[in-house]
């Protein structure tokens, strides 16, 4: 995969961010709500390493 692949599908999935805050907010939820949590967390993980190989690229959540 090139460099500028790799950049669209990692700021693709950051735009996907939103969805997963959204869903969160609900209140019927249930267990689900810890799979969101994780979720969310691994995107974050993977949005900071990103950011740590590429930090020209700027990623809009």
């Amino acid at each position: 995969m090139d460099e500028q692949t790799l950049k669209q599908r990692i700021l693709k999935i950051a735009t996907q961010r939103e969805v997963l805050m959204r869903l969160l907010e609900q209140p019927n939820l249930g267990t689900l709500r810890i799979d969101v949590n994780q979720a969310l967390e691994e995107m974050d993980d993977l949005l900071e390493d990103f950011k740590r190989t590429f930090p020209d690229v700027e990623i809009v959540y």
